[in-house]
């Protein structure tokens, strides 16, 4: 009885994995340590898959194939200069095997060095039997270098030669994306969908084109056709709740995300929308239940934590919006949005010392908004931490020379410290720069403003005659 193809393989890798746990060695052709090899690389079992080159080798040392995976052992080990020199040897036998070509244009790729990856691409596209994979591979490399019009170009070619090849379909959609050619883009799907008119993925990406364009009606039809095609398509039930948002029928994007829910585990993504779409409805108690749901679901998705600690915010429930960004916090430390809220919560509850350093932690972390500088300082002045006021203001005015309200808070300060020439520098400073922003002083420091000489100052200031 003869053993059919995979009955041989599976054949092949028992006896393998057999041999591996005795002291016996058995012996096995070249082709069924090919299959091994190419079993075990599929697999991410690396070190098996090495153990059989090795064995491989030794039973049939003058083995091409057989070589050209201890290639790709090297060159996953990153090995590449040991790689080269095997491929060297290769060559000299061998000058028109492609995958010679192939394995040293994904040594040049890991060098960086993309062009000579391409030209030996080229070579190989010349003599292989199977082109998709090398159009692939060009594919890739084009788009490394960023050239995205050769990309699409190669990512083309590869959809020609099995329009089932759906990472080439989102390789070339991302290279119109890039090129920002969503008309062309529909074009081309359109063109593809003629042919293939129940590609759920074409279908969807034809949707994000138009979503993009904001043309929602004719995404909205897009996804239909795209669930009409495959009526499991998660994506599509996603992407059509977002333009149901966009059109304001909350009703309806709310079904569309809930048949997400029943098709796979609970989204985060589905949960939070869910719970936009009830808060825009005006359905606090449902918007809360599922913000509740999404944070239980994925605790590292900060748009639930933030979404649960906005919706306590606008209620005015500052002492519950505290509650959860802290413990938004205490699961990320690193995260900017947390802390400027937390800034923001604790200054309403006139928490000065939290406000303040919720504000610094924001700055620490890149946030150098105009907006976080001035909050900080005028927090730092409630607090009476005055020379902290002014080097907090020198470290903004590195963002934002020349700045009104930065300058009239520094005279504040500065006459606040006894420092009057200081002060009156920055107030014609700010004077110069807008006059009505005076009001600062007004407010935050009153006691200065009524100073004899800070008034002459400013009456004194005319602004400059147009």
């Amino acid at each position: 009885m003869q053993l059919s193809p995979n009955e041989h393989n599976n054949f092949s890798l028992t006896r393998f994995e057999s041999m591996l746990k005795t002291n016996d060695v058995y012996f096995f052709d070249s082709e069924e340590f090919e299959e091994i090899i190419h079993h075990y690389l599929e697999n991410g079992k690396i070190a098996l898959a090495k153990k059989a080159t090795k064995l491989g080798l030794e039973q049939h040392p003058t083995s091409t194939n057989l070589k050209l995976f201890q290639v790709e052992m090297f060159i996953f080990e990153n090995k590449l200069d040991i790689a080269e020199g095997l491929l060297d040897e290769l060559y000299l036998l061998e000058q028109s095997n492609e995958e010679i070509y192939i394995q040293k244009a994904n040594i040049m790729s890991r060098r960086d060095d993309h062009e000579k990856a391409i030209k030996l691409l080229e070579k190989a596209l010349e003599i292989t039997e199977d082109e998709a994979d090398v159009l692939s591979l060009l594919g890739m490399e084009y788009l490394f270098i960023e050239d995205y019009e050769n990309a699409k170009y190669y990512f083309m070619k590869c959809l020609e030669q099995d329009e089932e090849d759906y990472t080439a379909l989102y390789n070339i959609i991302y290279c119109f994306d890039y090129l920002d050619q969503n008309i062309e883009a529909i074009d081309y799907l359109n063109d593809f969908l003629n042919k293939n008119p129940y590609c759920e993925v074409a279908w969807h990406q034809v949707g994000k084109q138009y979503y993009a364009l904001k043309e929602y009606k004719k995404a909205l039809a897009a996804f239909d056709f795209a669930i009409i095609s495959d009526d499991r398509f998660i994506g599509a039930y996603l992407e059509k709740g977002k333009v149901l948002e966009k059109l304001k029928d909350y009703e309806r994007a709310i079904e569309s995300y809930t048949v997400t829910l029943s098709l796979d585990d609970p989204t985060s993504f589905a949960l939070l929308r869910i719970g936009k779409c009830y808060e825009k409805m005006g359905n606090s108690e449902m918007a809360l239940q599922f913000y509740t749901k999404c944070v239980e679901e994925d605790s590292l998705l900060d748009k639930a934590w933030i979404a649960i600690t906005d919706y306590y915010f606008r209620k005015k429930n500052y002492q519950k919006a505290l509650y959860y960004i802290e413990k938004a916090i205490n699961i990320d430390t690193e995260n900017v949005l947390y802390w400027k809220r937390y800034a923001k919560i604790n200054k309403h509850l006139n928490l000065f010392e939290e406000a303040e350093h919720g504000y610094r932690r924001t700055i620490e972390l890149g946030n150098y908004e105009l907006d976080t500088w001035l909050s900080r300082c005028d927090i730092l002045i409630q607090l009476g931490e005055f020379d902290a006021g002014i080097n907090n203001l020198m470290q903004a005015m590195e963002f934002y020379p020349e700045n009104a309200e930065i300058e009239y808070r520094l005279a504040g300060l500065y006459y606040t410290l006894l420092e009057p020439a200081k002060g009156a520098f920055h107030l014609k400073n700010g004077l110069d720069l807008d006059e009505d922003f005076t009001l600062i002083v007004e407010e935050l420091f009153p006691s200065i403003y009524i100073k004899k000489s800070v008034q002459q100052l400013i009456s004194n200031h005319q602004k400059p005659s147009v």
